[in-house]
């Protein structure tokens, strides 16, 4: 892997990791078009995913120190079981997804236009993290299971669990960060456990400043997404997913 190969695709990690646009399908067209084959660099994609994990450890500290921490903590671990569940059954079927660019440009489009009606289908409410009930923190889990398809986005599928769950759109968004520390942990702790062997010392030394540049990047991505859905939804991201996927679909059918 060269630098600037390193350089993309961290910056397009930290970028999206958390935006509802699909930090893995994103990834996917980067990949394909820097010239890698499907499944080249993956342990290192996996593991840059710890340095936007960092990022909301930085940005959210205080709420695993308030008196919410004692509520919040089993509501997140209760909102990772089923897709821990679900990732440990279909891990080869999911890695098999994996390999096909084509599906996240379907995707994009799909759940682009459910971005669009996001809040018509699921009303926002007003109901706070810290009242978060066992059967609200599994259905935002089950939400976030239909992310494990290529192009969904981790981050819109838990949101639009949150504003199923009657919470409102930014205590929704932020519920959609903190879920994301067991879900990502997770999967990039099994990641790297099962591959750390197959790593050199070059790998590692990437792995590094990828994790450097995806926190940088998450970080403010982050705080530019909280503040833009507070004053204008979901909306912008909805087109921005049907155009992107609908390019991509017709390089890839039309052009390649």
């Amino acid at each position: 892997m060269t630098w600037i190969d390193n350089l993309i695709l961290s910056l397009v990690e930290g970028l999206t990791e958390f935006l509802p646009v699909s930090s893995t399908g994103h990834l996917m067209i980067a990949r394909h078009f820097l010239g890698m084959s499907a499944t080249e660099n993956e342990t290192f994609l996996i593991a840059i995913q710890f340095g936007a994990i960092l990022s909301i450890l930085v940005l959210y500290w205080k709420k695993f120190f308030s008196s919410e921490a004692k509520q919040l903590y089993p509501m997140l671990m209760i909102g990772f079981i089923p897709a821990g569940i679900i990732g440990f059954l279909f891990d080869d079927i999911l890695d098999l997804m994996l390999q096909a660019p084509w599906i996240p440009g379907i995707t994009l489009i799909f759940f682009g236009i459910v971005l669009l009606y996001l809040e018509r289908i699921f009303p926002p409410g007003d109901k706070k993290i810290a009242i978060l009930k066992p059967i609200d923190s599994i259905k935002i889990g089950l939400f976030q299971c239909i992310a494990m398809i290529p192009g969904v986005s981790r981050s819109a599928a838990t949101i639009a669990g949150g504003l199923h769950a009657k919470l409102s759109r930014s205590e929704a968004t932020e519920f959609s960060f903190l879920l994301a520390l067991p879900t990502l942990a997770a999967a990039g702790g099994y990641k790297m456990l099962t591959h750390w062997k197959e790593l050199s010392a070059s790998d590692i030394g990437d792995i590094a400043l990828g994790n450097v540049l995806s926190f940088i990047t998450a970080f403010f991505a982050v705080r530019f997404f909280i503040n833009f859905i507070k004053e204008k939804g979901f909306a912008f991201f909805g087109y921005y997913r049907i155009v992107l996927g609908s390019l991509f679909l017709a390089y890839w059918f039309l052009l390649q």
